[in-house]
């Protein structure tokens, strides 16, 4: 793997929370920035919108690193809703209007290699991001294993080493979620924690992790789950509307896992509604992603790589947040301001952490 790549200072809020509405649009053809420049067209594709972090994050990110170092480039926006046909679509209709470079982020990695082989019959290169495609060019993400091993780690811990638990996955077409899965058992299967029942959730979704830990209750009451593993922090939500509908109350509910540093899941750690989240610092990614895609459009040198399933690649390191370091980690590097955790329902939970 390549030398550890440091947190870097994540661009401020108003990047972030404009007042541009970032939405998710059927098809979201139109490009990003106006008028048709001649530097050459990057296609972004993205998978879905339930997750948070694609439209608030990491859009903008790679649009604004690619507008500072090539100003006369376009960058033609797609976002798939987790709809695989509508991404096949979407590449074809990238492919069709000039994009030379295409960064994807496949909603179906393992069936991405048509779109991908389509692309580069254009004479396009494609870099999958976030998720890897075996036959793309290039492949940036974080360190996906760990990642389910540090959930997993956390939650053992929080547990005091034992106990039952529910655990819920994210989509098996995400070849990311195979990955987090088998990080965490891993560490689950070799500990003294019981796995009560186990959902690959098809499209990460909060509402169906809800139904089924609700589903769930009526076969193991509430006292008898010591903990939950939520492969994402939107699950995570779903897992606690669940309990709490159930009626566990929010100061008493088990330790909860999540991913992705979503503002509600750090509202909920710090008020101790969930026990951590994975903090995946999107800028370092969406940065390189636009510096890679400036450099092959450009046909100027990438930079030294790592090798990931004979793919030339970028692998970043993940981060594990709980309430004793949201100070350190995510505030500290402006990935969020410390009022916009800090709403008047958290304002106590806040001071207690040193937030306020």
């Amino acid at each position: 793997m390549a030398a550890p790549i440091t947190r870097g200072v994540v661009l401020g809020a108003a990047l972030l929370f404009g007042a541009t509405s970032f939405t998710a649009c059927a098809a979201n053809d139109a490009q990003s920035g106006g008028g048709k420049k001649d530097g050459g067209t990057i296609a972004l594709l993205l998978p879905e919108s339930k997750t948070t972090r694609y439209e608030a994050f990491d859009k903008p990110l790679f649009e604004a690193k690619v507008a500072s170092l090539c100003s006369d480039c376009n960058v033609d926006y797609y976002n798939a809703d987790q709809d695989e046909a509508k991404q096949a679509q979407q590449m074809e209709t990238a492919i069709s209007k000039g994009a030379k470079v295409v960064v994807l982020d496949p909603v179906n990695g393992a069936g991405a290699g048509a779109m991908v082989k389509s692309a580069q019959s254009s004479g396009a290169k494609v870099v999958a991001y976030d998720r890897f495609i075996a036959s793309a060019d290039y492949y940036l993400s974080f360190d996906n294993e760990t990642v389910g091993k540090m959930q997993a780690t956390a939650l053992v811990d929080a547990m005091g080493g034992k106990g039952n638990i529910l655990m819920t996955n994210g989509a098996p077409s995400d070849p990311n979620a195979a990955q987090f899965k088998a990080g965490a058992h891993s560490v689950l299967d070799s500990s003294k924690v019981k796995i009560l029942a186990e959902y690959d959730n098809p499209d990460w979704s909060p509402d169906k992790a809800q139904k089924w830990v609700t589903d769930q209750l009526s076969k193991f009451p509430a006292t008898t789950i010591q903990g939950v593993y939520a492969a994402n922090d939107g699950q995570a939500g779903g897992v606690v509307a669940a309990l709490t509908g159930a009626g566990v109350k929010a100061d008493a509910l088990p330790p909860i896992t999540g991913q992705d540093a979503e503002l509600a899941a750090i509202q909920r750690i710090v008020a101790g509604q969930q026990a951590m989240t994975i903090y995946k610092p999107i800028k370092i990614e969406a940065d390189k992603a636009g510096e890679l895609a400036v450099a092959l459009i450009k046909g100027t040198d990438v930079g030294d790589t790592t090798d990931y399933k004979g793919v030339k690649s970028f692998i970043f390191d993940p981060i594990v947040v709980t309430a004793d370091n949201v100070k350190d980690t995510v505030v500290k590097d402006g990935f969020y301001k410390a009022s916009q955790i800090c709403t008047p329902a958290f304002a106590k939970a806040c001071a207690e952490a040193g937030l306020q």
